[in-house]
């Protein structure tokens, strides 16, 4: 198991408003532009971009970063034998499946493991 990539989590009202500064600053354009549950998602640079109402972007607000990894049911059996509390079961979502844990020191993270087409492309991209 791997870690591929880590998103510090921006919250924002309008991913419009908060893209062209990010822009600028990573000298990139936004490798994913996604709606999922109520929130948009923009994953730029080493940042993932969390828009909407304040109400729907709560409901993610106990997570302090995203981890991209490569076989998320081995990092669920580590974060397990770590005594990590797992607080969203493992679910499909729109760029592959997903995974919340809330780790033994009360930090929660969000563990994604990307479609091969979304690895190749971005991180592949990267290296």
């Amino acid at each position: 198991m791997s870690i591929l990539k880590t998103y510090a989590r921006l919250w924002t009202d309008s991913l419009d408003h908060a893209l062209p500064l990010l822009r600028q600053l990573t000298g990139r354009q936004p490798d994913l532009r996604l709606s999922f549950h109520g929130v948009e998602l923009a994953a730029i640079g080493d940042f993932l971009v969390i828009a909407g109402p304040a109400e729907e972007r709560a409901k993610y607000a106990h997570a302090s970063a995203t981890v991209v990894v490569t076989d998320l049911a081995d990092v669920q059996a580590a974060l397990k034998d770590a005594g990590a509390v797992i607080t969203t079961p493992l679910t499909a979502g729109p760029t592959g499946s997903f995974l919340y844990a809330r780790h033994a020191d009360g930090a929660e993270i969000e563990y994604v493991q990307w479609t091969p087409d979304l690895v190749q492309r971005i991180v592949g991209r990267q290296q």
